[in-house]
């Protein structure tokens, strides 16, 4: 099977079309599929695009979903036991993916909280995209993920042997994790490649290589590939593109 990875999406359709054909996704007839690593939406504004070409992969058995932390976000903004709207939401972008998704505006979804959560719980995204998430996927030689596998936290990680069987909160806090830092950090599975999301790729160019800055002027965004990690994270609201790779396994 060969598989088309991406990750980071955040609701740039146009720059994920132009990605899948620089790798041949379209004019590919052999088996194969996109994988995405997670955050579908929440940056740019292409949100009813994406989410009409990701169903038409689903209905067509051709996309593996890989559940992100923006994907947790949404959900949490819908549950107004939890306050709507609040500052995260509105700064992460999930607020404003909703928008796009109902078609509504700022003002009239501030009057009626009710009416937009309703209405996201009604989209696609919700009643189906979501639900058909997996914390991760695994083939022969690769597992792909959000952030990366369970491990702990920041300066309390370490290598979780039954991480498969993690329950449902500590895959939320993976989903969290700067894979790159944590592969820097040796929490790696053996004999397998991670292919993770989430953290932008400059990270690993300027701080774990050192060879160019995080951002501005020579930063890196293209994927940070080494023995036991493909990061693909393009930070595309900053860079413009989107990563994919292509694996064959």
């Amino acid at each position: 099977m060969r598989y088309y990875a991406v990750a980071d999406i955040h609701g740039y359709y146009t720059q994920l079309i132009e990605a899948l054909k620089d790798k041949g996704f379209f004019e590919d007839k052999g088996p194969r599929k996109l994988v995405v690593c997670g955050d579908l939406f929440d940056r740019g504004r292409e949100a009813k695009e994406l989410q009409t070409f990701i169903l038409d992969l689903m209905e067509k058995d051709e996309v593996i979903l890989i559940r992100g932390n923006h994907e947790d976000l949404f959900m949490q903004l819908l549950d107004l036991d939890k306050g709507y709207p609040v500052h995260p939401h509105v700064r992460n972008g999930t607020y404003n993916t909703g928008l796009q998704l109902i078609e509504s505006d700022d003002t009239k979804s501030i009057l009626n909280p009710n009416s937009y959560v309703q209405g996201a719980r009604k989209t696609p995204y919700v009643a189906k995209i979501i639900p058909s998430m997996l914390d991760y996927f695994e083939t022969e030689h690769y597992i792909f993920v959000h952030g990366w596998i369970p491990c702990g936290n920041i300066g309390q990680v370490r290598y979780f042997e039954d991480w498969r069987n993690a329950d449902k909160d500590i895959w939320e806090g993976a989903r969290w994790l700067n894979g790159m830092q944590m592969w820097r950090e040796c929490i790696r599975e053996e004999g397998k490649t991670i292919v993770c999301g989430h953290f932008h790729t400059s990270f690993g160019h300027s701080r774990i290589r050192g060879k160019c800055a995080e951002y501005g002027e020579g930063a890196d965004f293209s994927p940070f590939i080494d023995e036991g990690i493909i990061a693909l994270d393009a930070c595309t609201a900053h860079s413009g593109f989107v990563n994919c790779v292509v694996i064959d396994d």
